[in-house]
């Protein structure tokens, strides 16, 4: 696997990390930490599958349907209709 570059992950972990803090009240620490272990996270650091491409609110919405859900599989950007 190829690593997305430091960069782009920095971005998008304060874009996201932002996110959570305003909808969900969460300390910036605790978000962060929550955002780094997710399924959602692992897959923006993967380079071969170009996440970054979908921008952080869709970022955002794969990470809270993966809370939602318990599965990444189940990401709304990616239900047909």
């Amino acid at each position: 696997m190829k690593n997305t570059s430091v960069e782009i992950l920095d971005y998008y972990d304060e874009e996201v990390i932002k996110m959570i803090t305003e909808k969900y009240g969460f300390e910036q620490m605790q978000a962060l930490r929550i955002f780094l272990n997710s399924e959602t996270y692992k897959l923006l650091s993967d380079a071969e599958l170009e996440m970054w491409e979908f921008g952080p609110a869709a970022i955002f919405d794969m990470w809270e349907n993966e809370k939602d859900y318990r599965e990444p599989k189940k990401f709304s950007i990616f239900e047909e209709g």
